[in-house]
């Protein structure tokens, strides 16, 4: 085993990392901009059924980002987008 392996892994480690993160940071902006548009949405005057989706909605998110989940906060926005039948 050459002394370059555990070298060259840890430089492949740090790049992929390095890829990754912008992506991470896009979709935590993301999240933080769902959350927005669905605050605005849970303030109007919906139906019931479409009030209640919001609220469940915002409150899944909120939960999702705090626990940096953001890919499970965008499935919440994504739920409130549909429930606002976008």
């Amino acid at each position: 085993m050459s002394a370059l392996q555990p070298t060259l892994r840890l430089l492949a480690i740090a790049a992929a990392l390095a890829v990754s993160t912008p992506a991470f940071a896009d979709d935590a902006a993301d999240c933080d901009a769902g959350i927005e548009m669905i605050s605005g949405e849970v303030a109007k005057d919906h139906p019931k059924a479409t009030a209640d989706a919001l609220k469940k909605a915002l409150r899944v998110a909120k939960r999702e980002k705090g626990e940096k989940e953001y890919d499970e906060c965008l499935d919440a926005v994504a739920d409130a987008k549909k429930a606002l039948g976008r």
